[in-house]
């Protein structure tokens, strides 16, 4: 078999739905229909990937998130009814890889799913770069800032990696997309903005006036420091 993906949902059709297009697409799968169950199974089932409902009859899905987080960077996907901005955003925040609103495409959803998956695979030996008090260690998939370590989703350790690599350019908002999420399209434009707003959050001393994430308006972002 394949990657293994667990699906966390309280929905037996979601869950049939996903099983078929799942196991069609030569994955692994695993389910549970709770939050105890699911957390259960992220321990013991190892899954590569996790989909997660938000609404769950046990306990909320961005609580399940937080406890995940607290030992396993496992991608998770979150799919849930909750398509609000603030909802996207808080779930980010926390942890979530990515976000697909109910009703969903199986495709996409798929196409999410190998997105995880190359976030997650191994990096070759690769420089250690530092700027200012930002380091980071491409090999062991390291950043600090001020010498303490910062988490990044593999989401956002991407866009900085991609960021670092071509430091004192611009990045077009086209470039980021595509080397990201695989894809041009208009509809990862808001994902890019979230993902840059968190990141920013996380390495700079204040997030409204960038030092090193700067935006290129109506074009991209550029890291600075390298001049």
């Amino acid at each position: 078999m394949g990657a293994k993906i667990l699906v966390i949902d309280d929905e037996l059709e979601i869950r049939r739905l996903l099983k078929v297009g799942l196991t069609a697409h030569g994955f692994d799968f695993v389910e549970a229909a709770s939050a105890k169950e699911g957390l259960y199974q992220a321990v013991t089932a190892r899954p590569d990937v996790i989909i997660l409902d938000m609404g769950l009859p046990d306990q909320d899905g961005a609580e399940v998130l937080r406890q995940i987080r607290e030992w396993s960077q496992v991608p998770v996907i979150i799919l849930s009814v909750r398509g609000q901005e603030h909802h996207k955003v808080s779930a980010l925040d926390i942890g979530a890889d990515d976000y697909l609103t109910k009703p969903f495409s199986v495709s996409e959803l798929m196409a999410r799913i190998r997105v995880a998956l190359r976030h997650q695979a191994n990096l070759k030996d690769e420089p250690v770069v530092e700027v200012g008090e930002l380091y980071m260690d491409f090999s062991k998939r390291q950043v600090k800032i001020a010498g303490d370590d910062i988490h990044l989703t593999p989401i956002e350790y991407d866009l900085l990696k991609l960021l670092i690599s071509n430091a004192g350019k611009v990045v077009t908002h086209r470039q980021l997309i595509h080397s990201v999420w695989g894809s041009e399209g208009q509809e990862y434009s808001q994902y890019l903005r979230i993902y840059i707003s968190q990141l920013r959050k996380k390495i700079e001393k204040d997030p409204n006036q960038p030092a090193y994430i700067l935006t290129e308006p109506g074009i991209g972002y550029r890291l600075a420091g390298f001049e």
